[in-house]
């Protein structure tokens, strides 16, 4: 599996809500649920009004497009970088994975991953 390494520094926000100027913030995900309202966005666009944020993410990608039929990608990349002690935010799309790990910890978790048979591009 290939694994494509975003070269954005990213936030995990809570907002309260989202005005109509914060669409200009180009976010990088947006959820809604019942209890809260989350946005993860390049750092430098955090919107001033957030509730909690917390700052030093960065992201790959699983490369391509994911058959919804497929089992166990997150749990297969998880195991790996929790035997290495690294934490971290997953973020599923229609068509993909996106994995975020603390900027502190990016080279040790894909070293780890490269170890284990994925391809870093």
């Amino acid at each position: 599996m290939k694994l494509e390494v975003l070269p954005w520094h990213l936030s995990v926000c809570k907002i309260d809500s989202l005005k109509w100027t914060d669409i200009c913030i180009k976010p990088f995900f947006l959820c809604r649920t019942d209890k809260e309202l989350s946005l993860v966005c390049l750092t430098e666009n955090i919107p001033a009004d957030v509730v909690s944020e917390e700052r030093g993410w960065r992201a790959f990608r699983i490369e391509g497009t994911l058959d919804f039929s497929l089992v166990g990608v997150l749990s297969e990349l998880s195991g790996v970088l929790a035997g290495e002690n690294i934490g971290m935010f997953a973020i599923s799309t229609y068509d993909t994975d996106y994995i975020l790990v603390k900027e502190e910890n990016l080279e040790r978790a894909l070293s780890a991953l490269k170890c284990n048979g994925y391809q870093i591009l």
